[in-house]
């Protein structure tokens, strides 16, 4: 039977009364007793040597308890680089906790400045003397790989990080050789800085035998296993970290970072709480940014525009080092790139540079958004040029339902979708065929519409293994501990979902806790969309395992045949009867045991889900100022089968924004010059806002997972890996119908956009 709180139903979030009464617990609003307050000493320059004057006169001001420099931290190893590329080498250089002799980015950390109150710190911080001798640097990832560019770091004079390549090169070349026509495009996935709602900070404490460490982030044990194994080499036990609220995480959060191990030998050497709250400037030069690629594509067709193969040349920018999991992000998007089409061959090239910025890593899709992003425009541009309607090209060239399962050249092995099928209910919503009427009176207003299409599909929903661990309470209710974290997805209410499918137990009486390795055995965290398709597995296991568990004390006391019991309403009755036991008189039964109270199920998955879908985006542009509105706006997702409708568009709705962001207006710049960030702070650096989000027209039309249990494929990430190729292949529709303008690079700012038309205009015939 459907539970009333199961699986499908569209429940409000049980988390978030206190959230919006302004009562939740982030990790600023966390205060130990007579905590310490410190600060970071950041770097003001791309590249230089430094050296730190003496420290006595700072120690010696008020409040000032603590300066931490490079020579009293050796004994900390340096932050790892754990996701590499297999089976290729990379040189990983030293990623200090604090710089010792040279920075390679402005905000690089050279001090750990600790005292009485922030204030106190501050001032200390700037007291501090350093001489600085600047050294040349590079920004931008081309720039970094020519010949004779400044080096990042001695050992690589060509800024090379790593090289690989994937495909068959050979047949592509033959393919190419057989084209009837050869689509060639150039685009750049420009650097975002990561924001979130609240900054990352940390809390340490020491009482002499183990360390706790408080914070947020996207998964406790990742951080413990990393800041307390890899960098200060403790055992497990010897360090607990506990993660409260978390006010969005996109990756970011998930990373270990230098203020974790300096407030933690901070608290050790003064016996006293240590706090560390991030400010945004801060964060801007201090936390990984996202994305920054710079991708050649060609793309061979034949003359019934059929693709032939795909050659694709990938440069990534790293920065200055390589951050947890920074390789891995441009390889995941490599394996990816031939999105939902049936391209026979081909063959990527990927090169990542060095270069004198802040380190990039995961950002909301890590690598698959730059991947769909840059097939989407490609499949576009082979629209126009050949003349093709950008729906026509895709229904030709999109995989089959009848081809699935379907290889593609880079190995991934798609499981289940039907490609076309969204498209076409897409369009549908969309009133594609009405689409020239409105242009047409767009055309009367002194306004450019365009529509554009993306249709993606996207590898996720592998992190893992997970475990969950249940246990029936003495009131009856049940309580959750898994090792995924919430950073806003819901999981209270998913998780108490899963767990009404077998016990059906509303949701106030399911307590979820997560973010504690004292209370928590392991956990992979959350990334990769991979809460409900890992972890909800090891939740509904452990779920119906609990109640096999229960029915079996329930039968002992109503003296039946656990075969002839049934769950409903937090209780175990008879089937058919009014005879019963509560689920607390079950806990306070003589048999139960706590082992028979407790259930504990782990799942892990090695192949990834495969969600995909169609985005479509309806644009209208005022020539006279190049400013985009977004006045229509379509998603049809599959995601193999919904836990909860109402979770699942909150998750599509903001990861689209974030993608509407990068393609209308964020956008990280440094002076080339000088190395300096210039869009250092939300005066410069533009965030999407209510007013810049449509009223998004959201449905499912899910094709189940074959290769996971629930049937589920993972669904966080998908807005942002539709929605920037959509929000672009519409603005360059439009300015492709107006101007036969063939290409336009994010952000499409009005001034890009405006510059674009203005060109155009000039250059076209009189």
């Amino acid at each position: 039977m459907t539970m009333k709180f199961g699986f499908g139903q569209p429940l409000t979030r049980k988390e978030d009364d206190p959230l919006l009464r302004g009562a939740g617990r982030y990790i600023a609003d966390v205060s130990p007793a007579k905590p310490l307050h410190a600060v970071v000493v950041r770097s003001p320059h791309a590249h230089a040597r430094f050296r730190i004057g003496d420290l006595a006169r700072v120690r010696a001001l008020p409040g000032v308890r603590l300066v931490l420099t490079a020579a009293d931290i050796s004994a900390l190893g340096p932050l790892p680089t754990p996701g590499v590329v297999p089976d290729v080498d990379i040189k990983i250089p030293t990623y200090p906790i604090l710089a010792k002799d040279v920075v390679r980015h402005v905000g690089d950390a050279v001090a750990f400045v600790v005292a009485d109150t922030i204030d106190a710190a501050k001032d200390a911080a700037e007291a501090i003397e350093i001489d600085w001798q600047t050294l040349p640097h590079v920004v931008g990832a081309v720039a970094a790989l020519k010949s004779g560019a400044p080096k990042v770091w001695a050992e690589r004079p060509d800024n090379l990080a790593f090289a690989a390549e994937v495909g068959d090169a050979r047949a592509t070349m033959e393919a190419f050789g057989n084209a009837a026509r050869i689509v060639e495009l150039t685009i750049v996935n420009q650097r975002l800085v990561t924001n979130y709602l609240d900054t990352r900070g940390v809390i340490a404490e020491y009482d002499g035998d183990r360390y706790t460490l408080t914070l947020g982030s996207q998964g406790s044990h990742v951080i413990r296993d990393i800041i307390g194994g890899a960098v200060m080499n403790l055992p497990p036990e010897k360090m607990r970290v506990v993660t409260p609220d978390v006010g969005g995480g996109f990756g970011t959060k998930l990373f270990p970072y230098r203020e974790y191990a300096l407030a933690a030998v901070a608290a050790e050497r003064l016996r006293r709480p240590v706090k560390w709250i991030c400010d945004r400037t801060e964060h801007f030069v201090g936390d990984s940014h996202g994305r920054d690629n710079i991708s050649t594509g060609r793309l061979a067709v034949d003359e019934k525009g059929r693709f032939l193969a795909l050659e694709l040349d990938i440069i990534a920018d790293m920065g200055a080092y390589l951050s947890c999991y920074a390789p891995y992000i441009p390889w995941l998007g490599v394996g990816m790139a031939t999105g939902p089409y049936d391209i026979p061959v081909a063959h990527i090239r990927l090169r990542a540079a060095y270069t004198n910025t802040v380190p990039v890593d995961a950002y909301r899709g890590a690598g698959r958004p730059e991947a769909s992003y840059l097939i989407e425009r490609i499949v576009d541009a082979a629209a126009h040029d050949l003349d093709i309607a950008p729906d026509a090209i895709r229904r030709k060239n999109l995989i089959k339902p009848k081809a699935l399962p379907y290889k593609t050249p880079t190995g991934k092995i798609y499981d289940s979708g039907d490609f076309a099928g969204t498209l076409a209910r897409a369009q549908e919503l969309a009133d594609w065929d009405g689409f020239n009427k409105r242009a047409a009176q767009s055309r009367r207003a002194g306004r450019l519409r365009g529509i554009g299409i993306a249709t993606y599909i996207e590898a996720c929903g592998n992190n893992g293994p997970e475990t969950a661990a249940l246990t029936l309470d003495g009131d009856g209710g049940v309580t959750l501990l898994i090792g995924s974290q919430s950073t806003g997805q819901g999981h209270a209410t998913s998780y108490a979902q899963l767990i009404a499918e077998y016990l059906d137990l509303p949701p106030a009486r399911v307590r979820v806790v997560q973010g504690d390795t004292d209370r928590i055995k392991s956990g992979a965290g959350t990334g990769g969309s991979s809460s409900i398709p890992v972890g909800g597995v090891s939740v509904d296991r452990a779920t119906k395992k609990l109640a096999e568990q229960i029915k079996e004390i329930a039968a002992d006391a109503l003296e039946a045949s656990a075969s002839d019991l049934e769950i409903a309403d937090g209780a175990v009755r008879v089937a058919g009867t009014d005879r019963m036991i509560s689920f607390s008189d079950i806990a306070a039964h003589p048999h139960a045991t706590s082992d028979k109270l407790r259930a504990t199920e782990e799942f892990s998955v090695e192949p990834p889900t495969y969600p995909n879908g169609t985005h479509i985006a309806e644009v209208e542009i005022d020539p006279d100022t190049g400013t985009t509105n977004i006045v229509r706006y379509i998603v049809v997702d599959d995601f193999g089968a919904t836990l909860n409708p109402l979770l699942l568009a909150g998750q599509v709705h903001g990861g689209a924004v974030q993608g509407i962001g990068q393609a209308l207006m964020e956008d990280t710049v440094y002076d080339p010059g000088t190395g300096q960030l210039l869009s250092a702070s939300f005066m410069d650096y533009a965030m999407p806002r209510a007013e810049h989000a449509p009223d998004f027209v959201f449905e499912t039309r899910n094709v189940p997972c074959k290769t996971n249990p629930l049937g589920v494929k993972g669904a966080g990430e998908a807005g942002a890996i539709g929605s920037c190729p959509a929000v672009m292949n519409a603005i360059v529709d439009a300015l492709w119908r107006a101007y036969r303008i063939r290409h336009i690079d994010m952000p499409a700012t009005p001034k890009r956009v405006w510059d674009a038309i203005r060109a155009a205009r000039k250059s076209a015939p009189v």
